[in-house]
């Protein structure tokens, strides 16, 4: 309960900002994006009907009143149906929001959702380091144009924020004290995110071979044992109902012409021309996190700390350190495989906003993480701070005050004084459509 009430004022003051950004377009003349729209409309399927076959609410344009655009069957036809190749996840999740308020109560929900996340990701940080930092980082990253932009986006890296985080904190307290009920729910958990898309497996199995490592460890083989067997019913029992309605392991083997961006690295030289991506997902002048949220370089000055702590053996003087150098791996870990997932994946997401489409769900982690940079950092955290926020105003304003605005990079320069200039352009290999296409897998 006291972590609770600590958390309560950063989800307050997130989900009131988030409510800001309702009512904005994604896409210039358009409220939602195609990807959201048929999102929605798996989920006004399941309303309708009771099903996920689309064939009915494509030919009754069930879209109209909440998409101006026209939309397509993105699939081709499983066993005489129709299903998106997006997969169960998010539409089931929003379904009920959906059938009290419409799209609306969808977008208040799934802030409600990103703000959540962002509150425990608080009460991670402060495993690091103590208040202000912990809720100050958690707030600032909170609040930075990419979170802004992706909180009332219907996604699934938005929505699989709160679940990775909560599968970080269920992980870090079973190694604190290793319970049955506490590796069975880190074990569901784990199984549930791969539901929301298919690249957020690999994180989740990060977290998954951590918590195995320390209940084995602990002696805890019962408990292990049943994690691992929620674990791999869980995996049979996903790759068996998407098998039956997508007609192969996962959602987008019903994707017309019946093939998967999971598989479509054919060739070692196809991965080796994402790699530059890799960075570019963090410093790319146009479409990088570091460009739209400064405050998360704070990130890698942890990653750095953790190395220096490492190699200096700190904890053998300090014990306690222990445990702040393991929550720091596994958070670092973990965002680091999903931001890797999210950058090779093959497929173009159209939208400007790279940083929209993949980076919620590890956007608490990393906020966690600038709680500890920012706790060494001094001023340089405060300015970086700054910077950011800067950025969500003036975000946020020009969506406002111009009409024909959308909730996406305003155009001109950042309001940080030629800051940004500093970052390197990788060109149209990365750019914001070669870019785009490590979002796929992530939502």
């Amino acid at each position: 309960m006291r972590a609770v009430r600590r958390g309560l004022p950063v989800f307050l003051v997130l989900l009131a900002a988030y409510a800001a950004t309702l009512g904005l377009d994604a896409e210039p003349g358009s409220r939602y994006s195609e990807v959201e729209a048929h999102r929605l409309l798996v989920a006004e399927s399941i309303v309708g009907d009771g099903d996920l076959d689309l064939r009915d609410e494509f030919s009754a344009r069930a879209w109209k009143d909440w998409y101006e655009g026209d939309l397509e069957p993105r699939a081709q036809l499983t066993n005489g149906k129709l299903h998106e190749p997006d997969g169960l996840g998010v539409p089931v999740l929003v379904t009920p929001a959906y059938a009290l308020g419409g799209p609306i109560a969808v977008e208040l929900f799934l802030a409600a959702l990103l703000a959540a996340a962002f509150a425990m990701s608080a009460a991670l940080a402060r495993r690091l380091v103590p208040d202000p930092w912990a809720s100050g980082a958690a707030l600032v990253v909170g609040l930075s144009p990419p979170a802004l932009a992706a909180s009332t986006t219907i996604a699934a890296s938005t929505a699989g924020a709160l679940l990775l985080t909560a599968a970080i904190a269920l992980a870090l307290r079973i190694r604190d004290d290793p319970r049955l009920m506490r590796a069975f729910a880190c074990a569901l958990v784990v199984v549930l995110l791969p539901w929301l898309a298919i690249g957020l497996a690999l994180p989740a199995i990060v977290v998954a071979l951590a918590t195995a490592r320390w209940l084995s460890q602990r002696n805890r083989g019962l408990a292990g044992f049943t994690a691992l067997e929620v674990v791999v019913m869980g995996a049979v029992f996903y790759v068996a109902v998407h098998d039956r309605l997508y007609g192969g392991p996962t959602p987008d083997f019903a994707r017309a012409g019946g093939t998967s961006a999971a598989t479509d690295i054919h060739a070692a030289d196809d991965l080796l021309e994402r790699l530059p991506r890799l960075v570019g997902i963090l410093l790319d002048e146009s479409v990088g996190l570091l460009r739209w949220a400064p405050f998360a370089a704070l990130a890698l000055f942890a990653a750095w700390l953790l190395r220096r702590s490492l190699r200096e053996r700190v904890a053998i003087a300090v014990p306690e350190r222990v445990d702040a150098e393991v929550t720091a791996g596994l958070l670092l870990a973990v965002s680091a495989v999903g931001l890797g997932v999210a950058a090779l994946a093959p497929r173009e997401v159209a939208g400007p906003w790279l940083v929209m489409h993949h980076a919620p769900a590890v956007l608490p982690p990393i906020a966690a993480l600038c709680a500890w940079g920012a706790h060494h950092a001094g001023r340089a955290a405060g300015a970086l701070a700054a910077l950011t926020l800067a950025g969500s105003v003036w975000l946020l304003v020009a969506a406002r005050v111009d009409g024909d605005a959308a909730l996406a990079p305003p155009t001109g320069a950042l309001p940080w004084g030629g800051v940004e200039n500093v970052l390197p352009a990788f060109g149209e290999p990365v750019g914001a459509g070669a870019l785009g296409a490590c979002a796929a897998v992530v939502i």
